[in-house]
């Protein structure tokens, strides 16, 4: 994968919006002096930064990993997908792989591989869309909102959208969930 500048498409974004760096650091609840290092590349946000700041300009987080193309093409290669590898608390990864050629329109599909030990985020996260998951390879832990729930290969689940969520992989094995969220918000 190319080298994606994300500070430079929260920048873009930003001021496509209209938003000052003050406007934006106070809705995504970072400081100003932050999101000013993220945009001039001086600083790595987490992923529940980039979340936030995702949730604060309304845009789906593929988005700060997706080089701008005006094709319209509506095959992707596995060899072509997007992928976004972001680490969890330690050593173990989680990786997206965006099955949509782009965000354009009203649903985006992806896959996430846990890897044992990995969960997607600190804290439970919601989002605008509609999610709907199903587990192609091995074993999870979901938490909606209070709830811990088990999945295991060929158990799906939907999630509503606003809904507090979180994945976790407490197992000795990689898993693979497939999702598709409508409209496109992750």
């Amino acid at each position: 994968m190319n080298d994606i500048n994300i500070g430079k498409k929260i920048s873009e974004i930003r001021k496509q919006k209209n938003l000052t760096i003050k406007d934006l650091a106070t809705q995504a609840s970072v400081t100003p002096s932050m999101l000013s290092q993220l945009e001039r590349g001086l600083a790595n946000p987490s992923i529940n930064t980039l979340k936030t700041i995702a949730s604060a300009l309304d845009v789906p987080l593929f988005t700060f990993f997706i080089e701008d193309n005006h094709q319209a093409n509506l095959v992707v290669k596995p060899s072509e997908r997007k992928q976004v590898i972001l680490p969890s608390e330690g050593d173990e990864i989680i990786v997206y792989e965006l099955l949509s050629p782009d965000l354009n329109g009203d649903i985006e599909m992806a896959t996430m591989t846990l890897s044992p030990g990995s969960h997607t985020s600190k804290d439970n996260f919601k989002h605008a869309g509609e999610e709907v998951a199903y587990v192609i390879r091995g074993n999870v832990v979901l938490f909606l909102n209070e709830n811990k729930i088990e999945l295991f290969q060929g158990d799906s689940v939907k999630i509503p959208p606003q809904m507090l969520h979180r994945w976790y992989n407490p197992y000795d094995k990689e898993a693979e969930v497939i999702f598709a969220v409508t409209p496109p918000s992750f």
